[in-house]
């Protein structure tokens, strides 16, 4: 297959984004990439959405000096197994989004970046969101491209929460969604946000959450992120690696900010609203989502009238099965990829 190239990274910007909690962001910026080319009718476009602290370098590898704010340079995107000319997601049919989500650090609007109003990096201030809000921020972006439907939203972890949150905020715009290493709503025993802000507020840099200007809290966000690649289903050596560059370019006010949206999300309720295909995909040694539980959601969402296809990955990598083992599930995702 080709090398998928002429990758572009660009910002989107808004102005006065209003947040469900009634705050507003003066500036709301999203970093994204795009892939392929759009058809003359503007119906070939697929949405990617990433998980909790990856960022919206989805596939390709990026041209030096063309990485984008908080991108590696160099680095494979994470879906790159499934995304790029002739691959399940074909950029040579597919015009591919990937935008990195409201929140994150990768280079959209987030705690660190700069408050207009203060000419400071929001820090501790910066608002609390929801998938909600994420979903509508993206939504801002899809309409600025001039698209008045998608063929798909697609992603794997908080990227499936973010997709099926798409499907009960905007019903019908998108023909499926794609969410795999996920579920309709976030795990009751995932929590942990208060031990996560304790833990980040121990680290002598801390600085009541000002510390930005006193080194930063790199060597405590190395250590959860080691540990966290770990509970993922990585080697030692590699999360140990992944840990030490992740932590250089993350924030972690960041982390708090999407835990908080992630642990509130839950759209088991809202199933009679969704009018999207959905393709539904599960990894038997996740540990963040516990397969045990799948069969019932996708039994309750086929009782809603949903058309969803379930798959079941027999992989050993765990939560990154989706990505570290996409050539297990490709030639199912490009199949429904083309029934659409």
């Amino acid at each position: 297959m080709a090398a998928l190239t002429g990758i572009d990274s660009k910002i989107f910007s808004a102005r006065e984004f209003r947040l469900e909690s009634g705050q507003t962001l003066p500036v709301l910026e999203l970093a994204y990439e795009t892939y392929g080319v759009l058809s003359p009718g503007k119906d070939n476009a697929i949405l990617v959405v990433h998980g909790y602290t990856s960022s919206h370098h989805a596939a390709g590898f990026n041209a030096p000096g063309k990485q984008g704010r908080g991108v590696a340079e160099g680095a494979a995107g994470w879906f790159d197994g499934l995304i790029g000319p002739g691959k399940a997601i074909d950029t040579d049919r597919h015009f591919v989004v990937s935008v990195n989500a409201l929140g994150s650090a990768h280079g959209s609007s987030g705690p660190n970046c700069v408050d207009p109003r203060t000419g400071k990096p929001y820090g501790p201030t910066f608002p609390e969101i929801t998938m909600r809000d994420m979903v509508a921020s993206q939504k801002l972006l899809v309409d600025s491209l001039g698209l008045a439907s998608l063929v798909a939203v697609v992603g794997p972890s908080m990227g499936g929460f973010q997709s099926f949150q798409w499907a009960a905020s905007y019903p019908g715009f998108m023909k499926a969604i794609v969410a795999s290493v996920s579920a309709p709503r976030a795990p009751s025993r995932l929590g942990g946000l208060e031990q996560l802000q304790k833990r980040l507020a121990g680290d002598p840099n801390w600085n009541g959450g000002w510390y930005y200007d006193n080194g930063g809290v790199g060597a405590t966000l190395e250590q959860i992120r080691y540990e966290t690649l770990l509970n993922y289903g990585q080697t030692e050596a590699v999360a140990r690696a992944a840990a030490k560059s992740w932590a250089k370019i993350y924030d972690a006010h960041s982390l708090v900010t999407l835990r908080r949206a992630i642990d509130s999300f839950d759209i088991t309720n809202q199933y009679a609203k969704l009018k999207s295909k959905v393709l539904y995909v599960q990894s038997k040694t996740d540990k963040l989502f516990d397969i045990a539980l799948c069969p019932a959601y996708v039994t309750d969402m086929r009782k809603a009238g949903i058309d969803i296809t379930y798959v079941e990955l027999p992989s050993d990598k765990g939560h990154l099965a989706s990505h570290a083992d996409a050539a297990m599930w490709a030639p199912i995702l490009g199949a429904f990829m083309k029934s659409l």
